[in-house]
């Protein structure tokens, strides 16, 4: 395995860890990342980009952006409520300062703003 393969095949299982957490933490989010991991394995390694693309919760949305850049009304609906749900649950249980809140809140928002611009279903 050359160098650059060997990076992007990190890469791709860095971004699997991370697309995983993102799962459970309210501010890493895991689509960017899973996309990112199926990007790498398909440069570095075949059987791990047919793996990821054929997994039965992440294959159809990487199958859905790549071909039309489409992020289904279910999952926004699903991240918009699981990113609700954590941020509120944090705040409430971890006293944070106003101006981290606001600079969170922010972040989050141009995350939200990202996936519901996108298309919901292939044209």
């Amino acid at each position: 395995m050359t160098l650059s393969k060997l990076a992007y095949f990190a890469l791709g299982w860095l971004c699997i860890i991370l697309g995983t957490l993102g799962i459970i933490l309210p501010l890493l989010p895991t689509t960017p990342f899973i996309l990112v991991a199926a990007f790498a394995f398909s440069k570095s390694s075949e059987r791990f980009h047919l793996w990821l693309l054929h997994h039965n919760v992440f294959g159809p949305l990487i199958q859905d952006w790549q071909t039309n850049g489409v992020i289904r009304l279910r999952v926004k609906w699903l991240a918009t409520f699981s990113i609700v749900v954590m941020l509120s649950t944090s705040f409430y249980f971890i006293p944070v300062p106003t101006s981290v809140v606001v600079g969170i809140c922010a972040a989050v928002g141009c995350v939200l703003v990202f996936i519901w611009s996108r298309p919901s279903l292939p044209k």
